[in-house]
């Protein structure tokens, strides 16, 4: 067996409290499986995001005579596209690879870690197989992966999740799309601005269920527009097709147990391929934490306290594992916390303060802090007012369709700021830094100089116009 001083299941953004143990002397193992860098770098953020931009290109290129600008798109390289982005991707991998390799602080074992103790691991498959590790200090960041529902048939019919989507190199014709949430937006908008006839099954009312309602219900209209949509509705049953699948799907209710398949018309959705976009499932199931005394909810995601503790002394954990925001800025966010914990003299809790989150879709979607229902729910009073892109210069020289809605207490606090339309995922970051580093009240937007007629102008607006309690108002520009 051998022992170090701080062990780190997974290669994401638990190398960063990695790096400080590092640069403090202590020995460090880091047990991977899979490629390094975790699920941002390898099957989600980074190269979904680069070939997003290369679907917001061709989008921008095929609206020019909007604008009195005649263009044409002669040739689409699809195919090396995607080949340089996950070239590119697999070169940063393998670059962290070499850099642990090679490090006098750092030893990577290769494989898979299943806790034998609280602090001890074994590692199977892989280049370093058979080998047993402990540490005084052990990281669990082992993150999530792509979770397949219990659909009747989907073990007979080849279908993708996000993994595989990402590294097609010739669009399909068409794509049925089972899951509502921002993986089924993304991937949507990229194959559809590529020619795929694209058909989403949702089981909630509207795509985008964790978003704000009011941006919600505007985004699944404009997606309306480009693709077919069966909100409402379970996928029950998929079946091979010719050359592609079908898929069955019944109008879905939520009932006050959670949700029920009703009776109903049953739809059918065929296409050339499956993709199942329904969420993320915690690997905690790989891990044997029993083992370690480590517990988790009910949803399989590991429970900690509020400084990143588990219930095994020694024993910590963060980022998608732990359920709470999986996002990648919230797992560096929790990495920081961490090592604070770890190596500060005094436990500072996780600070979720103005979380925001972005949908990298067409149109843009990003959220911080409250939603009207978490409001609602909780008895507390507040009051929104909207303001939409068009409705300033910037917005309108773009034929921006798209608002910002400001939710504010009625003390002028920010609770929360929701943005559907072009760049939400900038604009959404003056809300978050006016939440987080300044009074957090109106006033730090309100009276912050705008540079004029920059698109910034239409959340200014949002929070400078006069807002209604308990609901919205539109204002505009004169």
């Amino acid at each position: 067996m051998e022992e170090f001083d701080f062990l780190v299941i997974g290669s994401g953004s638990g190398l960063e409290v990695a790096s400080v143990a590092a640069n403090r002397g202590e020995s460090v193992a880091v047990v991977e499986k899979g490629p390094l860098g975790g699920t941002c770098l390898n099957r989600g953020c980074i190269p979904s995001k680069m070939l997003l931009y290369h679907a917001d290109v061709l989008e921008t290129i095929e609206r020019a005579d909007e604008f009195g600008i005649e263009a044409t798109v002669e040739d689409v390289a699809f195919g090396d596209i995607v080949r340089e982005v996950t070239e590119d991707v697999a070169e940063d991998a393998a670059s962290i690879r070499r850099g642990l390799r090679s490090s006098s602080q750092h030893t990577l074992f290769e494989g898979e870690a299943r806790f034998v103790d609280e602090r001890t691991v074994d590692v199977s498959g892989g280049e370093d197989d058979g080998a047993r590790l402990r540490a005084e200090t052990v990281l669990v960041a082992a993150g999530t992966r792509p979770a397949v529902p219990d659909i009747d048939g989907i073990d007979g019919v080849d279908y993708l999740t996000s993994t595989e989507a990402l590294q097609l190199e010739t669009p399909p014709d068409s794509m049925v799309v089972v899951g509502g949430g921002y993986i089924a937006a993304e991937l949507g908008h990229f194959f559809g601005t590529f020619g795929t006839d694209v058909t989403v099954v949702g089981r909630r009312p509207y795509l985008l269920p964790e978003a704000d309602p009011e941006v919600a219900a505007a985004f699944t209209d404009l997606y309306a527009d480009r693709f077919t949509l069966h909100t409402g509705h379970a996928a029950t049953a998929v079946s091979a097709n010719g050359d592609g699948v079908s898929v069955e799907a019944r109008p879905y209710e939520y009932g006050p147990d959670g949700g029920v398949v009703e009776g109903g018309e049953t739809v059918t959705a065929t296409g050339e391929e499956l993709l199942v976009a329904a969420g993320r499932v915690p690997n905690t199931d790989t891990l044997n934490l029993d083992a370690a005394g480590i517990e988790t909810d009910d949803d399989g995601f590991v429970e900690t306290d509020e400084y990143l503790r588990t219930t095994a002394d020694g024993v910590w954990a963060l980022g998608d594992i732990v359920g709470e925001y999986l996002l990648k800025h919230s797992a560096n966010h929790e990495a920081r916390t961490v090592a604070r914990n770890v190596y500060g003299e005094n436990l500072e809790p996780v600070d979720y303060t103005a979380m925001p989150y972005a949908v990298f879709a067409s149109p843009e979607v990003a959220g911080v802090g409250a939603r009207e229902p978490d409001l609602q729910d909780a008895g507390r009073e507040y009051a929104t007012n909207t303001y939409r892109y068009e409705d300033t210069a910037r917005g309108d020289a773009m034929h921006a369709d798209g608002f910002v809605k400001a939710i504010v207490d009625l003390d002028g606090e920010i609770l929360g700021c929701h943005v559907v339309g072009p760049d939400a995922s900038t604009l959404i970051q003056e809300v978050v830094v006016a939440m987080k580093a300044g009074s957090g009240t109106v006033r730090d937007i309100r009276e912050s100089v705008h540079v004029h007629p920059a698109l910034p102008e239409v959340v200014q607006r949002a929070f400078s116009g006069q807002f209604s309690r308990g609901g919205s108002h539109h204002q505009h520009d004169h």
